[in-house]
């Protein structure tokens, strides 16, 4: 028993060092060198969910069945508008969180004026679970950085491939708690990443 305890442990552990990565697929950052601020946009328009790549719509359509069945109407509204605020705000906060708190000589801010804008694009969310174990949520994104006065031109695209929410102080009892840990991992990520660029 304790051998196979210490096998899942190694599994979890390998897979979990080996996704939390970003990659730059073009561009540097050196355009950063000089800067102080940079402002953050936040898209969430078409982000595809789980391994089944279900649609938001489906996604939530499912969730709302499982917990009308188990809970009732009242937690399905709680849960509901819980998903409209992290998506609204929680999620990006996060991430921002995430990024000030590693890439330090740098702030990211949303609704700033900045000469560089950095465009968190969600593409992919895996929600977890929790139970004996926890399975952290993961997140996969494009991280855009442009001028903001000319947003066609891009300076760096990077991509964070299903990263791990872990190691963030939330509740990961819900899965907008399990996400929003999982865009705070990719700003640590991506402010790691700045950090050592820019030494």
């Amino acid at each position: 028993m304790k051998k196979l305890l210490l096998l899942l442990f190694v599994a979890i552990a390998t897979t979990t060092f080996a996704q939390n990565k970003i990659n730059i697929e073009s561009g540097n950052f050196d355009f950063l060198k000089d800067q102080t601020e940079v402002n953050v946009q936040f898209k969430f328009e078409k982000p595809l969910f789980q391994a089944d790549n279900y649609t938001e719509a489906q996604y939530l359509e499912r969730r709302k069945a499982e917990t009308l069945a188990k809970k009732g109407e009242e937690s399905w509204k709680e849960w509901d508008e819980e998903w409209q605020k992290h998506k609204e705000s929680v999620f990006l906060d996060r991430f921002i969180q995430g990024l000030n708190g590693k890439a330090k000589k740098i702030k990211f801010s949303k609704g700033v004026t900045a000469k560089y804008t950095l465009i968190l694009d969600t593409k992919w969310i895996y929600a977890g679970w929790t139970g004996f174990v926890t399975q952290p949520a993961k997140l996969s994104s494009e991280l855009i950085f442009v001028e903001t006065e000319n947003p066609s031109k891009v300076l760096a695209k990077i991509q964070g491939d299903k990263i791990e929410g872990i190691g963030s102080k939330v509740s990961y009892h819900m899965e907008y708690g399990r996400i929003s840990a999982a865009y705070e991992k990719t700003g640590k990520e991506l402010g790691k990443a700045i950090k050592s660029a820019l030494k």
